[in-house]
């Protein structure tokens, strides 16, 4: 295990080993975020599944009320009206064959991939390059859809994708560290619920069984769920 700085273990000496209310955390957070940049918070919920099971394997997005604080650039493989619905969207690339070729040579200057069905077939030999980086389109994440409006629309808007690892844990950037505390409340609250009643029917006992957050490189902070909702 990596020796911890000074001060990651003079922000951790600040923080009591209990559950704090939402808004304590947050705001605690803040007060012991030492970074010199404006971190991300990271949300991480520890959920009661098992990711063996199809039905348990959570995987999808959402759109946060407030964004994460950083514009994600888009790349949408799309061709014809689709390529100008995608233009005029917002997207930052959009074409086909030629990205697939920039992508073959090692070009990754885009955070997520958009791609209308009938390009998956094209997209497919990039599964190597994209799959390990996250950055394949996937219906579940709503990046592979003949709705490119939508999906650029969101994205831009602060769409972020989840998914179980497989142990049960989600991790969510939920916002900027110099966000106004009742936005990363807000934030906090959309990705819980949304996880929340996502909860599969197989699943027996304590669905939710860890919450916290941190911002990028702090020591994480425990929430009481029930103050979430």
């Amino acid at each position: 295990m990596a020796k911890k700085g000074k001060k990651f273990l003079a922000a951790a000496a600040q923080i009591e080993a209990k559950k704090y209310d939402l808004v304590e955390a947050v705001e605690l957070l803040k007060k012991v975020s030492f970074e010199k940049f404006d971190a991300s918070v990271e949300f991480a919920i520890r959920l009661n599944l098992d990711p063996r099971k199809a039905e348990q394997n959570l995987r999808g997005a959402v759109v946060l009320p407030h964004g994460t604080g950083k514009t994600k650039t888009v790349l949408v493989f799309a061709q014809g009206d689709k390529a100008k619905e995608a233009e005029a969207a917002g997207a930052d690339f959009v074409g086909d064959d030629e990205y697939v070729e920039k992508i073959q040579k090692g070009w990754l200057g885009f955070d997520t991939v958009v791609a209308t069905p009938d390009m998956m077939s094209k997209i497919g030999r990039l599964g190597r390059v994209l799959g390990p980086r996250g950055l394949m389109p996937n219906p579940k994440t709503g990046t592979v859809t003949m709705d490119v409006e939508k999906a650029v629309t969101e994205i831009k808007a602060g769409k972020v994708n989840y998914r179980v690892d497989k142990v049960g844990n989600i991790h969510v950037t939920v916002g900027k560290v110099s966000f106004e505390t009742k936005k990363l409340q807000e934030n906090i609250r959309v990705i819980y619920d949304t996880l929340v009643k996502l909860r599969p029917s197989t699943v027996k006992g304590v669905f939710v069984q860890n919450v916290s957050i941190a911002s990028t490189m702090g020591p994480g902070i425990k929430v009481d769920s029930e103050t979430i909702m």
